[in-house]
């Protein structure tokens, strides 16, 4: 088993309440939450509710082989939001992880910190996993923000 925490700290250009929404809204979460073109995120089903739960499937293009869990413990609209996801391959889980998002109004948009500590049940090549999808999905969210902005 293997463990980390990394914290993205992101300016945004839309005020908190918009940004809130492009961060959590499974139409937007679509958009950016794939870490590159080559790659889907599907929502099968979303509650976005504290203690509901969202389905996804992601990876490849022609074939997302993994499914991601999501539950949502902690929703204050615009300010935070805090959930865990667990991804499963083959029906075996690889990893697991706790997500924190703190926005704050900075001038017209937003000063975001997002915390991601997660666990590897099958090495510490799943940790990489885990960030490259989390930095690629962020780049990807700034490009949304910057033309929902424009």
């Amino acid at each position: 088993m293997s463990t980390d925490t990394f914290t993205f700290d992101r300016q945004f250009p839309l005020p908190p309440d918009r940004m809130f929404t492009v961060m959590t809204a499974p139409e937007y979460r679509e958009i950016w939450g794939a870490p590159d073109d080559g790659q889907v995120l599907q929502t099968i089903s979303s509650d976005f509710t504290v203690g509901g739960t969202e389905h996804h499937r992601c990876g490849p293009k022609e074939a997302p082989e993994f499914e991601v869990m999501t539950r949502w413990y902690n929703i204050d609209a615009p300010h935070t939001v805090t959930y865990t996801e667990t991804i499963h391959a083959g029906g075996m889980a690889l990893g697991a992880g706790l997500v924190t998002y703190v926005l704050t109004p900075a001038g017209t948009g937003t000063d975001a910190t997002i915390t991601v500590a997660v666990v590897s049940f099958v090495g510490p090549e799943m940790i990489d996993e885990f960030r490259a999808g989390w930095t690629g999905g962020l780049a990807k969210l700034d490009a949304l923000a910057a033309k929902q902005a424009s």
